[in-house]
């Protein structure tokens, strides 16, 4: 008896220690990956790789016009939560290059989304450049292929107007709001 109950214990032991292993988090932005979605991605395994979302694919009209066709993201409820852009238009063996993050849930490894301030990302990554545009500055971080873009009414009004000025991140306020993040592949 003694016997069946060490046996009964050791295989319990071993089904439990050989359970599933856990499903990657599907709101894990990676450097080179965000959930299931890969750099290596084609538009083609879209489907797949949503299964439970819905994929939305809209035709520019004209196969011609050379413009990359957005391919959006939405939940079975209808919350959108990514844009995609494919390397090339209407070709379903593309990658996927850019990714732009719309959902909140999505996050880094290091707790940056959407909602996350300039302070917040400052803290977490190294920031690699910053681009000064029109109306926005782009930070970018190597790290994990990512840019993060700012509206510029976020900035002192001394760095607003001046398209030449070199921005350092020490001029950003710490409280800025992230207006877009986007992923580069």
């Amino acid at each position: 008896m003694k016997n069946f109950i060490i046996v009964v214990l050791l295989c319990t032991v071993f089904l439990t220690s050989c359970g599933k292993e856990s499903a990657p988090d599907p709101f894990l932005i990676k450097k080179n990956h965000i959930g299931l979605l890969t750099d290596s991605t084609t538009v083609k395994h879209l489907d797949a790789v949503f299964a439970n979302d819905s994929v939305v694919r809209f035709v520019a009209g004209d196969e011609f016009a050379g413009s990359v066709n957005i391919i959006e993201v939405y939940e079975k409820g209808g919350k959108k939560l990514l844009d995609l852009s494919p390397r090339e238009a209407l070709d379903s063996t593309a990658v996927i290059s850019t990714v732009r993050i719309i959902d909140e849930r999505y996050k880094t490894e290091k707790d940056i989304s959407v909602l996350s301030t300039f302070g917040e990302l400052q803290k977490a990554y190294k920031i690699s450049k910053i681009d000064n545009l029109i109306n926005s500055i782009v930070v970018s971080v190597n790290e994990i292929n990512a840019a993060f873009t700012i509206d510029k009414k976020e900035l002192p009004a001394s760095l607003r107007f001046d398209m030449s000025l070199s921005i350092d991140p020490i001029q950003i306020p710490e409280k800025a709001k992230i207006k877009y993040f986007m992923l580069h592949w």
